[in-house]
């Protein structure tokens, strides 16, 4: 039985990502490959009397170029901004939740070290834990995002680019709010007891959510913008960081959470929690921390770094 042209025509869009997908992969090699024939070439030209097995080791430790960190990142990017709507949602909902077990394990730390002089510093290093397993398993965390989806757009800047940010923005963010959202609501409702109180460990958790409300309005803002920061360039980083990156994750992180930095992803846990068992409402949640922190975020992520790291590499392009 021969297909129909109905199925056929369902199966082109599927041949033609591929294709795009084999050319990309073509590409990102032939670039490498460029790479490591200029430094080669840089190499012979010094008149530096090198063994092959010497130029090629003095290649391989070779740092990578601005430029070529910014190609990596960009085409990074544009290769989200072309994912299907329904990968961009389930995935921002992985990173939601999988980004909840900073604040556990932030708690978890905080409670262990309750009489430690240096208890809110050695409970920061239980922060970074969310953002690793959701960075190093490639879920949709949107503060990535205002650096990775914007490169493209500053190098071709155009209508189409600026709604396809725009739209990923919106389902990347939304859908890691309904992640964390669910990840209070399951915690606060399986632990609690039949006396309404709650294990050690979640009441831990609500007591650093409330340190952390302490930063609202206009104060959530400016602390949000070094957060955005730190995140962009963590991902700057991560293709220079290859063998490294859970300690470049670890110690960028871990600052956020040492310097009382707000996060909108891993502090929208924290005050969905608040808002779960009660002390805090959904109005006051989002314009008081979620909204100001989104704008710190951004400021930081795409306002700073994302301009920076592009100034310095325009007039290369």
């Amino acid at each position: 039985m021969h297909d129909s042209p109905k199925g056929a025509s369902k199966d082109k869009p599927r041949r033609f990502d591929r294709t795009q997908s084999l050319e990309q992969k073509a590409e990102q090699k032939a670039e490498q490959k460029a790479v490591r024939e200029s430094a080669e070439r840089e190499i012979e030209d010094s008149g530096a009397t090198l063994t092959r097995k010497e130029k090629r080791q003095v290649t391989d430790h070779s740092r990578l170029s601005a430029l070529t960190v910014f190609s990596i990142i960009r085409r990074e990017g544009e290769e989200e901004l072309r994912r299907p709507s329904s990968s961009l949602w389930w995935s921002g909902i992985a990173a939601g939740i999988g980004i909840s077990s900073s604040v556990y394990a932030q708690a978890l730390l905080y409670e262990t070290f309750a009489d430690h002089p240096y208890r809110g510093l050695i409970a920061s290093l239980g922060y970074t834990v969310g953002f690793v397993l959701v960075i190093l398993s490639r879920l949709q965390l949107f503060t990535e995002n205002t650096l990775s989806v914007v490169l493209p757009m500053l190098s071709e800047p155009s209508w189409m680019r600026l709604g396809r940010s725009g739209r990923l923005w919106a389902i990347v963010l939304t859908a890691n709010f309904i992640g964390t959202f669910l990840t209070a609501l399951a915690v606060l409702t399986v632990t609690q007891g039949v006396e309404g109180q709650y294990s050690s460990h979640v009441a831990a958790m609500l007591e650093v959510s409330e340190h952390a409300a302490e930063a609202s309005g206009f104060t959530a803002l400016v602390k949000g913008i070094p957060a955005g920061f730190f995140i962009a360039a963590l991902v700057w980083m991560l293709p220079s960081s290859k063998g490294f990156e859970l300690w470049v994750i670890m110690l960028f992180t871990g600052l956020i959470a040492a310097g009382g930095f707000t996060h909108v992803v891993a502090g929208s846990t924290e005050m969905f929690m608040l808002v779960v068992d009660g002390r805090m409402g959904v109005a006051e949640a989002f314009y008081n921390h979620l909204l100001p922190t989104f704008a710190g975020n951004v400021i930081g992520g795409t306002g700073l770094f994302a301009m920076l790291a592009y100034g310095q590499i325009h007039a290369e392009i």
